[in-house]
Order: structure tokens, then C-alpha cells, then sequence
């Protein structure tokens, strides 16, 4: 069975767009709203909102390291303090859009290459642990790394992702990529589907690793984002007219 879906909004820029956020998130349950640092500005936050309140999405902060050029998916050294005063930044700066258009918060997701640093090091993960405890929000992370035991450690509700438009590693970490590759719809739905039902996918040399999937991610800047969408929705109409 196909959980709830997840998808990082909102990224773009000024006039600039990188995907089309109208016509996904009708597909979606949670959106990862960006904050500012890798996309995003008031006027696309407040839009996205909107949007989300619109379909009865849920909203999620997707804070990230300050790289616009880079699209937050350049590694850098940051120090835990300045790493939590960005964090608050962003996401404080996301809920105050939310209460204009009468919504919350409902968790929060570190983008990119933040991500990945906190699957590595549980300082950055902490970091990010103090920040989502502070606006009491859950969670979005891998499984099996730093995020969830330093989450769970400090008593926070972890929702486990799998990545459907991704590579996983042998060590079940992300291949995160400065430009993901488009995937196969179908195979990539397929892939989701196995992972849930198992707790488990092949990583990019074949081997079986154990994955979290009480969500499923999507990025809206990938090509084939609205194929996907499309082909993992369809999987939770066929798994619940099974069902019945």
C-alpha cells in the first residue's frame, strides 16, 4: 500500500519556476515548502501556502543550508549555533506565512545537501532535532541513519521517506546528486510499492538495503515529477479497490 506522499514546493525564484506547483499538488498529501535559503521568497512561500491550504495538503518547513546558487546542494562547514539560528529563520519565517493564510505547520524536512550532512553527523542532526522541537513539529528523515536516532533519542516523532526518484547506496544512505536524473514512472511507482510492502529496496550496485517508508518523496524538479505522481496515486487506487 502506497502511504502518504510527499514533495518539496516551491522552488523557485522571483519570476523563475522549476516546476509546476498548480498542477502537483493537487497529487500530493504533504508539501516541503522551501524557506528562502536554496529557494523560495515571500511571495512564492505565501503562493505555495495557499495552494496547499487549497487541496488540504499538509505543510511542511524544508529549511536548508544558504546556497541559492547552488540550490542547497552544496555541502559547507557551519558551526551548530549558526546552523540553529538559520534553521529558526527559515522555519519561523515559513510559519508566520502559514498563520496569513490560516494554517500550521505540520513538520519539518531538511533539504539537500543538510540532509545528507545529518544522516552522517549527529551534531547537524541534533541541530536540527532542537530546531523541530522547538516549533514542536515532526520530523521527515532516512531511516537508519543519524536522523532517526538522534530524532528518536530526543523524543521527536520521525516519519521515515523513501525516495522514489533516487539512488540508494549500500549503506542505504542517499546518492544525492547536483542534478537528479528523470526516472521511469512505472518502475520508479513499482520500486515505492516494493519498499513499503517490504522494508527494503536494491541500492544503485544491487544490493538489498532496509528503508523507512511511512511517506514517500518526490522531487517537483525532477522531470518526470507529474508521470510519477501520477503512477503512485494510481498504485493507491489499485491497492484500495483491492482492498475492497
Amino acid at each position: 500500500m502506497i502511504p502518504k506522499i510527499n514533495c518539496d514546493m516551491g522552488e523557485g525564484f522571483g519570476k523563475y519556476r522549476v516546476a509546476d506547483d498548480a498542477a502537483i499538488m493537487p497529487l500530493i498529501d504533504q508539501a516541503n515548502i522551501a524557506c528562502g535559503f536554496h529557494a523560495s521568497d515571500p511571495v512564492i512561500m505565501s503562493e505555495t501556502v495557499a495552494l496547499a491550504v487549497a487541496h488540504s495538503v499538509e505543510i511542511g518547513a524544508h529549511p536548508s543550508l544558504p546556497d541559492l546558487q547552488g540550490f542547497g546542494r552544496r555541502e559547507m562547514k557551519i558551526s551548530p549555533s549558526d546552523l540553529f539560528s538559520m534553521l529558526c529563520y527559515q522555519v519561523g519565517a515559513l510559519e508566520g506565512v502559514a498563520k496569513i493564510h490560516g494554517a500550521q505547520l505540520s513538520h519539518l524536512k531538511p533539504h539537500g545537501a543538510l540532509y545528507g550532512m545529518a544522516c552522517r553527523d549527529p551534531e547537524i542532526a541534533g541541530t536540527i532535532a532542537d530546531v523541530a522541537k522547538l516549533f514542536d513539529l515532526r520530523i521527515f528523515g532516512l531511516g537508519g541513519t543519524h536522523q532517526e536516532t538522534v530524532y528518536r533519542a530526543k523524543r521527536l516523532e520521525f516519519v521515515g521517506e523513501f525516495y522514489a526518484d533516487l539512488q540508494y547506496q549500500d549503506n542505504g544512505h542517499l546518492a544525492i546528486v547536483a542534478n537528479p536524473k528523470s526516472v521511469d514512472p512505472i518502475e520508479a511507482a513499482q520500486r515505492a510499492t516494493s519498499a513499503v510492502s517490504t522494508g527494503a529496496t536494491l541500492s544503485n550496485s544491487g544490493k538489498t538495503v532496509p528503508v523507512a517508508a511511512q511517506t514517500i518523496c518526490v522531487h517537483s524538479d525532477n522531470a518526470n515529477a507529474m508521470g510519477l505522481l501520477e503512477a503512485l496515486n494510481s498504485a493507491k487506487t489499485d491497492t484500495k479497490g483491492d482492498a475492497a
